[in-house]
């Protein structure tokens, strides 16, 4: 698991440290791997649009395939949908 975000790499730290994330969190200022994702889209707020990023995941094959994506990720809960998925994919190969 890693993340990524345009924010500064001194920025993401802090953010880790804070809620004591135990995975990597990717710095992309320049959006490369953002859009690569699909993860910067138009987004609309009080009436107007503007070019924003979108919580987002991608789940990832060893061989680098993605596999499943969650393009309008929610914090809450998340996570517990992912770990769901990973286990139904393990269970289906036993």
């Amino acid at each position: 698991m890693l993340g990524c975000s345009a924010d500064s790499v001194g920025t993401l730290e802090k953010f880790k440290e804070k809620f004591k994330l135990n995975f990597p969190l990717l710095s992309d200022p320049e959006f490369k791997v953002i859009e690569a994702y699909g993860a910067r889209r138009m987004k609309s707020f009080l009436g107007k649009s503007f070019l924003g990023i979108v919580r987002s995941s991608a789940l990832i094959s060893p061989d680098g395939e993605i596999e499943q994506t969650w393009p309008n990720a929610k914090s809450k809960g998340h996570a517990d949908s992912v770990l769901e998925e990973l286990r139904a994919r393990e269970n289906s190969k036993s």
